[in-house]
């Protein structure tokens, strides 16, 4: 019994750390206006990239999503770090993201995953689901849920991956 614990421990470090450092999968989503993106084009010039899974009837991914457009200016400024947000919302929803995107007035990238595609290939169970992405495309970070703050939890370490203290 305890090597099986042992053997189920390890095998779960390998996975957590083998998903902290993968590259983003390539799928392809839909943008807005129902363009085909496929996500290996998500980059940003060796900045980071925050990624962040939400849907709409999702609230604290709407209060996280607030949260990191009221800041985005002043991120990118000091970082260069783009945010991209992926809807979850099925075939049946999607007409009614860009307008919720617009009335929001959000001012990064938002995509669409009605099939889940990008969702069940990033193991993405709970929303908000939020991955930090450093320069080269690998996941170094990710978190569920969302508090007040976490935002600026989060921006600390987009702030160390650029370089800046």
């Amino acid at each position: 019994m305890r090597k099986i614990l042992l053997s189920l421990t390890i095998l779960l470090a390998v996975n957590v750390l083998m998903a902290q450092q993968s590259d983003i999968p390539s799928v392809t989503l839909k943008t807005l206006d129902g363009k085909n993106f496929n996500t290996s084009d998500i980059k940003n010039g060796g900045k980071p990239i925050i990624l962040s899974f939400w849907a709409l009837w999702c609230k604290p991914c709407q209060k996280e999503l607030d949260a990191f457009n009221e800041l985005y200016d002043e991120w990118q400024e000091e970082t260069g770090v783009k945010i991209v947000a992926v809807s979850i919302d099925d075939s049946r929803s999607t007409s009614r993201v860009m307008p919720f995107v617009n009335g929001k007035g959000w001012e990064f990238e938002v995509l669409l995953d009605p099939n889940g595609d990008l969702k069940r290939a990033m193991n993405v169970n709970m929303i908000p689901h939020t991955f930090l992405i450093d320069g080269n495309g690998k996941i170094v970070a990710q978190h569920t849920s969302y508090f007040d703050g976490a935002e600026l939890e989060l921006y600390a370490k987009v702030k160390k991956l650029a370089g800046i203290k």
